[in-house]
């Protein structure tokens, strides 16, 4: 599907060719130059009874004088000489990587492994794969790939060489993914140590670093410190990118998430967005990047009160999810609980327990047994039994998540806050009000130490607080 009226503005030389169509009057035909170049929009699947093989593809026209579409164009090629300078079969991993085709890559990566006829190979084919099973969601292969791939390059490589740091870096990656944050927190710093020596200080790669040091604090509730790694990243970005490269999307993303943990739900959103615009331009339809934008946004929304856009956006991310990841992938997972999370709050429980349950599965298979998205199914879990009624259910729930929340989680974590506030909510519905008060005030003394003094959830544990106290 072309929009003619893009086409008439364009400089790009077209014909209509639907008049002298074998089927005349049948097709609207045009024929464009050659080395035309097209942005595409979107994909979506054509239902028909006899084959499932059609596509409607939605193209916007896209001139040669595109300036940014051409800085970016050249910028994206000058990284594909850098990180793959083997033209062939190498080449084409990568930039299988890059447009979130993890499966394709991995089958690519592990012929050329095969194959390799140096170390240097071996080291960058091994670390390839370990960010192909990253991105597939199977972090103990990652892990695995990226450990022979650093173990190779300690050999090879002087202490402060690069590709030491870019190690590092995929091992810190592994470790965030699978909750482990101090892990995860130190091998960035490796990372970043490395880097600071090796590179120019306004290189990208540094960035690279600041970024995964941002979301481990985050992650880690370190709101102040994440802000100020995602601004440092944010700042080489905007010196050494084009202005839409994807890496300048992740760090407003990360941006965003910081926002919205802190409660600033309307920077959060216009992160979020800035974020998406990026994507949009510099990714593929179907990217994995692209469905955590429309999550992310669907999150803000649900936080809003704005259940149906929440929904949209949600449903738009699994959309691509499911066609771009495996079936048991992790993000699969945070789409099903929070398609749950806005059904819970229409009061449609049923299908927000349904939901759950599917993240929940996934989670099993996938995920550490005291990863932190386990903690944070068992807790929705637990909501909706609240709501329902089912406070016996409810509390075996919430439980669950504090064990795995007091192992996984700093002390001052908001998530274990937000365990001991509802498992306060529990004893208040069944009348153990003098327990109800002991989590509550639990949750108050965590939520004062790590969230800014504005921050709802403040206020909200206050009223709880307030309100038991009255019935006792």
């Amino acid at each position: 599907t072309i929009d003619p009226d893009v086409c008439t503005k364009s400089k790009i030389p077209f014909a209509d060719v639907s008049q002298v169509s074998f089927f005349e009057g049948q097709e609207a035909e045009i024929l464009f130059t050659t080395h035309t170049i097209f942005r595409i929009d979107k994909i979506q699947q054509i239902h028909d009874d006899h084959t499932d093989r059609l596509w409607e593809v939605h193209l916007t026209l896209v001139g040669n004088d595109n300036h940014e579409l051409n800085t970016l164009t050249a910028h994206v090629r000058e990284e594909v000489n850098l990180k793959a300078p083997i033209r062939g079969w190498p080449q084409l991993a990568f930039i299988l990587l890059k447009v979130g085709e993890p499966a394709k890559a991995e089958k690519l990566y592990k012929i050329l492994l095969q194959k390799a006829s140096s170390d240097k190979e071996r080291s960058d084919y091994n670390h390839k794969l370990g960010w192909a099973y990253d991105d597939m969601g199977e972090y103990s292969k990652a892990l695995s790939s990226y450990e022979q791939s650093l173990e190779i390059r300690k050999i090879a490589l002087p202490p402060n060489h690069p590709d030491l740091a870019s190690s590092y870096n995929g091992i810190g990656w592994v470790y965030d993914n699978m909750g482990e944050y101090s892990k995860a927190l130190s091998s960035y710093e490796r990372s970043l140590e490395i880097r600071k020596i090796a590179l120019p200080p306004n290189h990208p790669d540094l960035a690279v670093s600041y970024n995964g040091i941002g979301v481990v604090y985050d992650e880690m509730g370190e709101y102040s410190k994440a802000l100020s790694s995602y601004e440092q990243s944010l700042e080489i970005q905007k010196i050494a990118l084009p202005p839409n490269h994807p890496d300048l999307a992740a760090s407003y993303n990360g941006i965003g998430a910081v926002y919205y943990n802190m409660g600033e739900y309307s920077k959060a959103l216009s992160s979020y967005e800035q974020s998406l615009e990026i994507r949009k331009i510099a990714l593929p339809p179907n990217h994995p990047d692209l469905a955590a934008s429309y999550n992310n946004i669907g999150i803000v929304y649900r936080n809003m009160g704005k259940y149906s856009k929440a929904l949209s956006s949600y449903e738009r991310s699994l959309e691509i999810r499911k066609i771009a990841l495996p079936p048991n992938h992790p993000d699969l997972a945070a789409s099903y609980n929070n398609i749950g999370v806005v059904y819970d709050k229409m009061g449609e429980y049923s299908k927000a327990l349904s939901s759950y349950e599917q993240s929940l599965e996934i989670r099993k298979i996938t995920l550490p047994p005291n990863h932190p998205d386990l903690a944070a199914s068992y807790n929705n879990i637990g909501m909706v039994y609240d709501e329902m009624g089912e406070y016996s259910k409810a509390l075996t729930s919430y439980e669950r998540a504090l064990d795995i929340r007091r192992i996984a989680l700093p002390p001052n974590h908001p998530d274990l806050a937000s365990s001991y506030n509802n498992i306060g909510s529990v004893y208040d519905d069944i009348g153990e009000y003098s327990k109800a008060l002991s989590y509550y005030e639990k949750a108050q003394e965590i939520f004062q130490k790590s969230l800014p003094s504005n921050h709802p959830h403040i206020s909200h544990v206050k009223r709880n607080i307030d309100n038991v106290k009255k019935k006792m």
